[in-house]
């Protein structure tokens, strides 16, 4: 945050108030007042405009800084919690009230100044004018590919290219197999580290035991084993990048070492003497909801809003089905050529069933099963796709008489019925059998009288 903006202080301990003011002021912040209640804030607020607050929870009379936060987001007045209090029921109003960052009581003077840099980066990061949106349908960057052109996908990219060429913490977001990591390729390529490391570190494949000594490293003689010093995964990303996948996986014990290590940019090995400093750019990654694990006590808060600088969502391939086919058509000839098989397209039906599956295991699920497919395809064009669940039904021999081929009216009609399914009978609108099936609904009326599907067959 810079110096010289204008900062009031909610706290009703005059103490810890006034230590506040103190250390703000020696580092260069104006404060322009102490408030012990809503109602003084309030008064403060009005006549001063301050940039930023920060705000304690438990107040003076009968509002809290609860109440005051909502007053301060209609103001567009910045804000950041600084409290001893997080219990379910607070961490619930602190995710509706939004704060830019949240600070737990005690803490140091550095966890203050390294909280107050991370709330101004996300106000402006938030605050920022929109980027103008990314019109390629293939979005190369480095050695990943990233392969979209759905909207969904587009606003990824966006986001990407406009927080890749900075140093700034990113927290990814989604189900598994959305391709996390080679979003996480993708940053670090673009990024002014591109020729340092990119360490990627399984979170959730690392046992407890080990856990310090996978990360922070270990001295020779640190314990019964340790034959020689063992340099960690922080310290052999130092220069570059450092991706922690599955963080939401990680114990309270190893998060709070975690905390402490992005704080001070400095590590511990495992029976060393001696702090070693680092300089690592953070992507983290998880399939969990945070915000939820933090309610239950299973994520710590300040780790959270120390990752949550800049999230991005990556969508579900359920959500994205525009980009089903070229992500197909891509892993086609990519095992094609790998397994030097003569396989160049997909079949209508193949594509309209990957087109209609939900993806439980998103586009993992889709390359393993286009390897499974291209492996076991024995003509030029794939006709069928036989996903996992049903591969034991429907490996039938191709000779076999009770295979049968229908007609293309058949398997219109067919296809219509698996959509309308997946839609619940939903016709048109958002989430429709029209939008999967890209055509208007005269047309899908239409063809449901023709196939005598009735409108209330769901």
């Amino acid at each position: 945050m810079q110096k010289g903006k204008k900062i009031l202080i909610v706290e009703d301990e005059f103490i810890v108030a006034n230590d506040l003011r103190m250390i703000l002021k020696k580092h260069g912040y104006e404060v322009i007042g102490i408030a012990s209640s809503v109602t003084q804030a309030k008064t403060i607020i009005a006549a001063e405009k301050p940039n930023w607050v920060l705000l304690d929870i438990i107040l003076k009379g009968h509002e809290t800084g609860i109440d005051l936060a909502f007053e301060l987001n209609k103001l567009e007045i910045p804000f950041l919690f600084i409290s001893a209090n997080t219990n379910q029921g607070i961490l619930e109003a602190v995710k509706e009230a939004r704060p830019y960052g949240f600070l737990t009581k005690p803490f140091r003077e550095k966890d203050l100044f390294i909280m107050l840099d991370i709330a101004n980066e996300r106000f402006n990061t938030e605050n920022k004018p929109e980027e103008p949106q990314i019109k390629e349908v293939q979005h190369k960057t480095g050695k990943p590919q990233i392969i979209g052109r759905s909207q969904a996908f587009q606003e990824v990219l966006s986001q990407l290219e406009l927080v890749a060429p900075t140093d700034t913490s990113v927290l990814l977001l989604g189900e598994s197999g959305t391709g996390k990591e080679k979003i996480a390729q993708s940053l670090h390529q673009q990024s002014l580290r591109k020729h340092q490391p990119l360490v990627v570190v399984n979170c959730a494949a690392i046992p407890l035991s080990l856990l310090e000594s996978e990360l922070f490293g270990h001295e020779k003689g640190a314990f019964t084993g340790a034959q020689n010093r063992r340099i960690g995964k922080f310290e052999l990303a130092d220069g570059g990048t450092i991706f922690l996948d599955e963080i939401g996986e990680l114990p309270l014990e190893a998060q709070t070492k975690l905390l402490r290590v992005l704080q001070e940019q400095e590590i511990d090995r495992v029976g060393g003497d001696l702090p070693v400093k680092i300089n690592v750019r953070i992507i983290a990654a998880t399939n969990r909801n945070l915000e939820q694990e933090v309610a239950l006590g299973h994520f710590r808060l300040d780790l959270y809003y120390r990752l949550n600088i800049f999230p991005i969502a990556i969508p579900p391939l359920r959500k994205r089905t525009e980009d089903i086919e070229i992500l197909a058509n891509y892993f086609l000839a990519l095992y094609a050529t790998k397994l030097k098989k003569n396989i160049t397209a997909f079949a209508p039906l193949a594509l309209a069933q990957m087109q209609t599956y939900p993806w439980p295991g998103n586009i993992r699920e889709m390359q393993h099963l286009i390897e499974r497919t291209v492996l076991l395809a024995k003509d030029p064009v794939i006709n069928e796709m036989i996903f996992a669940e049903h591969l034991e039904s429907k490996l039938i021999p191709s000779d076999s008489p009770d295979q049968k081929l229908g007609s293309l009216e058949e398997i219109e009609r067919d296809h219509i019925l698996r959509v309308l399914e997946s839609c619940k009978g939903k016709v048109s609108g958002q989430g429709g059998a029209t939008e999967i099936l890209q055509i208007s609904s005269s047309s899908l009326y239409s063809k449901m009288k023709k196939y005598g599907i009735k409108p209330d067959f769901y």
